[in-house]
């Protein structure tokens, strides 16, 4: 299983060691840029979903060209 955590900067130096105390634990640590990234990939993945469920309308992908 894979999580992430965000975590204020005061305190994850010790959830940190603890963690990495841990044998059956891996940790790496990431950017905050490439979180950020992650998190907006889940929410496009996420309102995706919601588009093909009927539950959202989308944009055609030529309007959305037009506009830029």
């Amino acid at each position: 299983m894979k999580v992430l955590l965000d975590i204020k900067d005061d305190k994850a130096l010790h959830l940190m060691e603890v963690l990495k105390s841990l044998p059956y634990v891996k940790t790496k640590t990431i950017s905050d840029k490439k979180a950020l990234l992650m998190e907006e990939i889940k929410e496009a993945v996420q309102e995706l979903n919601l588009i093909r469920q009927g539950k959202l309308k989308g944009i055609p992908a030529k309007k959305l060209l037009d506009e830029l």
